[in-house]
């Protein structure tokens, strides 16, 4: 089991924190939001990889505002670890890490997740996803059409494809 742990880079306001203006001026219940935020975590390509890039999501919005059982933090969870899982199933072994990119924008803009693996020479099945035949796996990316405002795949290089979904607060 590889229990190596990768750099986690996380974006917050630059500005500097005093008694009229703190670190993170408001929360998104006061309707006040701070500059965009993000999180980059790369991580191995394995369940247990697919399981913290869940947790790191969850964690880092619960530090930007955004309730652990909120919608948007389950929502963003979730679909999280779909893209996740599927990184990790369809691309998974040694040296194939992957790569989650979270970017909490002010709104109106929308939450967007990225998770980049090393498959770019896997894309993703043509067309709509559908339900698979035995009900059983295959069905992430019909849950990831389901929940997010908008879904899709950028291949980046020969190397490498990045599968993003956004979520609107």
């Amino acid at each position: 089991m590889n229990t190596q742990h990768r750099p986690v880079t996380v974006t917050t306001p630059a500005s500097p924190a005093s008694p009229a203006s703190p670190a993170f001026p408001a929360s998104p219940a006061s309707g006040s939001f701070p500059p965009a935020r993000g999180l980059t975590v790369q991580l191995s390509s394995t369940r247990r990889g697919a399981r913290l890039a869940r947790r790191f999501v969850a964690q880092h919005l619960a530090d930007w505002g955004f309730p652990f059982d909120g919608g948007l933090s389950s929502t963003a969870a979730l679909i999280t670890a779909e893209l996740a899982a599927n990184a990790v199933r369809h691309c998974g072994g040694t040296g194939r890490d992957f790569r989650v990119h979270v970017l909490l924008p002010p709104p109106p803009e929308p939450l967007r997740i990225e998770v980049t693996d090393a498959c770019a020479d896997r894309p993703l099945p043509a067309g709509p996803p559908s339900p698979a035949p035995d009900g059983g796996s295959g069905n992430g990316l019909l849950l990831v059409d389901t929940l997010a405002a908008r879904w899709g795949c950028t291949v980046n290089d020969a190397i490498t494809k990045t599968v993003w979904a956004e979520l609107h607060r």
